[in-house]
C-alpha cells in the first residue's frame, strides 16, 4: 500500500499542477490541447523531480509517467487562444481578431448594414407658362417650339435620367374635357422633344387637367398661369 501511494503521489501532484495551468474559466491558459508537447516536457521534469525525492530509480519512472501524464492531461484540455469564446477544439477559424462577432464554429459572422443608403435623385421642374398652344388646341405654337429649342442642351445632358412632361389646364370647360386636353398637350411637347433627338426611353407624358392650379381661376391672369406644361427632369 505504501509503494502504491508513493507511485501515485507524483502523478497526482503532476496532474493537479497541469490541470490548474491548463484550465482557466476564461480559456486563456497557456497550456491546452494545442500545447501538449510543452505539457509533456513539464510533466517529465516535474515527474522526474518528484521521483528523485524517493531514489534515482524512481526519477526515471517518474519522468516517464510525467511525460505521458502531462501530454494526456493537456491534450484533454480545451483552451481559447484567440479569445473569441469558442474553445479551440471546436474553433474552425483560429486567430480571430479581438472583439469580432463569431458563430458557433468560431468564424466571423458577416455584418450587414441596417439599411442601404440610396442617394436621392436630383430633380428640376421647368414650367412653360407662356402661350404654348392655340386656344383649345394641342398644337405647339412657334413660341413654344423656340422655348423648347433653347432648353434642348439641358434635355440631352448625359446626366438626365428621365423627363416627365405634365400638362395642366384652367377650369374653363368640364373636368373630363380638360383632362383629355392636358394629356394631348403633354403628348405634343413629348413628341416635339423626340423629334429633336431626345432619347425615347427618357420621356414620358401625362395630363393633370384642371386638378392642380397654381393661380386663381376666377381671373384671366390666373387662368393663363394655370394653362401650363411642366417638365420634370430627373438626374
Amino acid at each position: 500500500m505504501i509503494v502504491l501511494t508513493r507511485t501515485v503521489l507524483p502523478v497526482l501532484l503532476l496532474g493537479s499542477l497541469l490541470t490548474g495551468c491548463a484550465t482557466h474559466s476564461d480559456g486563456t491558459a497557456p497550456l491546452n490541447q494545442r500545447t501538449w508537447p510543452i505539457c509533456s516536457l513539464i510533466g517529465g521534469l516535474v515527474g522526474g523531480g518528484l521521483g528523485a525525492i524517493e531514489s534515482s530509480a524512481w526519477a526515471a519512472g517518474g519522468a516517464a509517467l510525467g511525460i505521458l501524464s502531462g501530454g494526456l492531461i493537456c491534450y484533454a484540455q480545451d483552451g481559447d487562444e484567440d479569445g473569441d469564446g469558442v474553445f479551440d477544439r471546436r474553433d474552425r477559424c483560429a486567430d480571430t481578431p479581438a472583439n469580432t462577432p463569431v458563430d458557433h464554429r468560431g468564424c466571423v459572422v458577416p455584418q450587414y448594414p441596417d439599411s442601404v443608403q440610396v442617394e436621392p435623385a436630383q430633380s428640376e421642374v421647368i414650367t412653360l407658362s407662356d402661350v404654348l398652344f392655340v386656344f383649345n388646341q394641342s398644337e405647339l405654337t412657334p413660341t413654344a417650339k423656340s422655348q423648347l429649342d433653347a432648353l434642348m442642351s439641358k434635355f440631352e445632358d448625359a446626366d438626365v435620367v428621365s423627363i416627365k412632361v405634365v400638362g395642366h389646364t384652367d377650369s374653363v370647360g368640364s373636368d373630363a374635357y380638360n383632362q383629355a386636353l392636358s394629356e394631348r398637350r403633354a403628348s405634343s411637347v413629348a413628341e416635339y422633344l423626340l423629334s429633336q433627338g431626345v432619347a425615347p426611353n427618357k420621356i414620358t407624358s401625362e395630363g393633370k387637367g384642371e386638378s392642380q392650379p397654381i393661380a386663381d381661376n376666377e381671373t384671366e391672369e390666373g387662368r393663363a398661369k394655370n394653362r401650363r406644361v411642366e417638365l420634370h427632369i430627373n438626374r
